[in-house]
């Protein structure tokens, strides 16, 4: 992990200082507010003060030793510690993800289950196609629609349109207060886990389907196992795997599209913060949020593989002589 986080950060900063513009020159606006020297005095003085006025490699060192310490620098635009924005944002973005995981996994398995068990049949076809559906639906068009459908007087306003509590929740108890969230988070959720519960729907399926027809399979059922034994103790045990490895990849494409879900829906989180940092070429802020993303997919790369071991004994990471 810890090459892999280096290259994440040389990406980043790479990435960050390569983008058109620089945030001295959006911070002084448009200018004619004061003469071309003492705007050029200005500009040198701020420069200087968030250390843009030396090499490349130079801040990139400097920035890395900081990161280190988990000390992201100053906000350009907010002016004030990277790390407390972030500390602000982040559990909403963890919030959202952990909750679309869980919906996506309770769903998806025992569907992609019963699709490959019902193969070619009623069942099969219509949920293929649902899913085939949903797959194609892009989340920014379906949250768009949600909050026209969902949130205004025109169709049903049965939702809230953006923010993460009502103003009275404060002075809830926690029962209320926890249905108060769970209602503004209903629509964000949906957006962001109708995708992910098709794709790992099929791929669930798919493996099931490759086990099932396995001379394993059939020599169980020669056996005189019953079907929900040989079906979830044997050909569902055997297709974890790849279950297991799309977990690995669908935390990180899901912290990525809480990008938009998060902006469309008004919505503190990490998500948000990073896209209001890109407009304003806050680089701090930016590197902070990607370096951070890049961290907890890291994270659920190394889950995964401890899962590998859980899931399947033969699996072992010990080193081998």
């Amino acid at each position: 992990m810890i090459p892999t986080m280096l290259g994440i950060t040389i990406m980043v900063f790479a990435i960050s200082r390569a983008a058109p513009g620089d945030p001295v020159s959006l911070s002084m606006g448009p200018g004619g507010q004061m003469d071309a020297s003492r705007a050029a005095d200005v500009r040198k003085a701020r420069m200087a003060l968030y250390g843009l006025d030396k090499p490349i490699p130079v801040q990139y060192w400097t920035w890395l030793k900081r990161v280190v310490k988990l000390d992201f620098g100053d906000s350009i635009k907010h002016h004030q510690p990277v790390i407390k924005l972030i500390a602000k944002r982040l559990p909403v973005t963890i919030t959202l993800n952990i909750i679309a995981i869980f919906i996506i996994y309770s769903i998806s398995i025992p569907l992609g289950v019963l699709t490959a068990v019902k193969q070619g049949k009623f069942t099969d076809r219509v949920s293929s196609i649902i899913l085939f559906m949903l797959w194609s639906l892009p989340s920014m068009w379906v949250g768009q629609m949600l909050i026209g459908y969902f949130c205004g007087p025109t169709f049903k306003n049965w939702f809230p349109p953006a923010g993460l509590s009502s103003n009275f929740a404060d002075s809830l108890p926690f029962f209320p207060w926890l249905a108060d969230r769970l209602w503004h988070l209903a629509l964000p959720v949906i957006c962001m886990s109708y995708a992910g519960f098709a794709y790992l729907t099929k791929q669930v399926r798919a493996g099931m389907l490759d086990n099932l027809r396995s001379d394993y399979i059939r020599t169980a059922r020669a056996k005189g196992l019953g079907n929900g034994t040989v079906i979830f103790r044997h050909a569902f045990r055997n297709s974890i795997i790849p279950v297991i490895t799309i977990m690995a990849t669908l935390l990180p494409a899901m912290i990525g599209g809480s990008v938009i879900i998060e902006s469309i829906f008004s919505l503190p989180g990490m998500g948000r913060l990073a896209f209001e940092a890109i407009t304003t070429r806050d680089y701090n802020v930016v590197m902070a949020v990607a370096t951070i993303a890049g961290f907890l997919s890291l994270i659920g790369l190394l889950l995964a593989d401890i899962a590998y071991a859980i899931a399947d004994p033969r699996i072992s990471f010990e080193r081998m002589d």
